[in-house]
């Protein structure tokens, strides 16, 4: 019974960790009051970045024509316009046409922003939240099923693990910020290569190839990144040492990890569009609800990187076994 126990753990499927995370959370009714409560702030912070967030991505085509390379063929098509026939004065030519908001004044402090909302409280708020979720989840994971709230709180407040849990996400946030960051410079380098060739056509090719290869590779890395964290959680390990774990214990298991932070990558990018494409983000019900499922989700992930740590360590710790008792077979 035993060995087909492990066996079947060896055998636990993408579908398998996100299913056994599902049940795990909605049979735990205490573990879905201490997530909910915990997350107040999270969700609050959450709650006004998305708005502007979202406002933002409505205006970005507006933003990207506001661009100085933009802003330059601009004023040059005007003045074509007006060397060929126009008999309106140049000046109120382009008070009549050129656009009235401005890149530097009106859409640079609202990026500035942005960046700094997802820098700073939004980062902190969310490590909190995670910390105090993935420390309850594995002791409930592992033994310690019939826990109240209030032991919860009582049990998850422990400042050394958050410190050095706070070192290892300050490695996901920069590497993380990083990739995020190669998503619109790749796309504008296109554009700007791209746009007086007129091939607008092997624009949206090269952009669709790159932007898969770039998800891709961050995905694969979240993975590893999320796994760190439950590491420094569980383990106590920080910084590079929990990255190395991370990756060791990720080897052989890329695929897993890239399509379990897929599927919270496609939730949460459909929940975001159709918030966009209903407009949540003018008011109404529908952004707390959005900001909300996207707090859920959340919670699921980290359950779903605590369940795919333990496995991957668990195949580890087999193999190596294995690997010793075959040693001491060939002996």
């Amino acid at each position: 019974m035993e060995s087909e126990s492990k066996q079947v753990k060896q055998k636990l499927g993408v579908l398998d960790i996100l299913k056994e995370a599902v049940t795990f959370y909605v049979s735990n009714i205490n573990f879905i009051i201490f997530t909910f409560l915990n997350s107040l702030p999270f969700f609050f912070v959450m709650l006004y970045f998305e708005i502007l967030f979202q406002q933002t991505i409505v205006e970005t085509p507006e933003i990207f024509s506001l661009l100085p390379f933009n802003e330059r063929n601009h004023a040059y098509e005007l003045d074509v316009i007006y060397d060929y026939g126009t008999n309106i004065p140049s000046r109120s030519f382009r008070k009549n046409y050129l656009p009235d908001k401005s890149f530097s004044k009106d859409y640079l402090p609202v990026l500035i922003l942005l960046g700094f909302i997802y820098l700073v409280p939004l980062h902190v708020l969310e490590l909190c939240s995670a910390v105090v979720t993935m420390d309850s989840a594995s002791k409930l994971y592992s033994e310690e099923n019939n826990m109240s709230v209030m032991d919860m709180f009582k049990r998850s407040i422990d400042i050394s693990i958050m410190k050095g849990t706070f070192i290892t996400s300050l490695y996901m946030l920069f590497w993380s910020t990083c990739l995020l960051i190669a998503f619109p410079w790749m796309a504008g380098n296109c554009y700007v290569l791209f746009r007086d060739l007129g091939y607008y056509i092997f624009f949206a090719v090269i952009c669709f190839l790159v932007f898969v290869k770039l998800l891709k590779v961050y995905l694969e890395w979240s993975a590893i990144w999320n796994m760190s964290f439950v590491i420094s959680v569980v383990d106590g390990i920080y910084g590079i040492g929990a990255l190395r774990v991370s990756y060791y214990l990720s080897r052989g298991n890329q695929k897993r990890g890239l399509l379990v932070m897929l599927v919270f990558f496609a939730l949460g990018l459909c929940l975001r569009l159709s918030c966009v494409s209903l407009e949540c983000y003018k008011g109404g019900y529908g952004i707390f609800v959005q900001i909300g499922l996207l707090t859920v989700l959340n919670t699921l992930k980290w359950v779903s990187c605590m369940i795919y740590f333990s496995d991957c360590k668990e195949r580890k710790m087999q193999k190596k076994v294995d690997e010793e008792s075959g040693k001491d077979l060939a002996k």
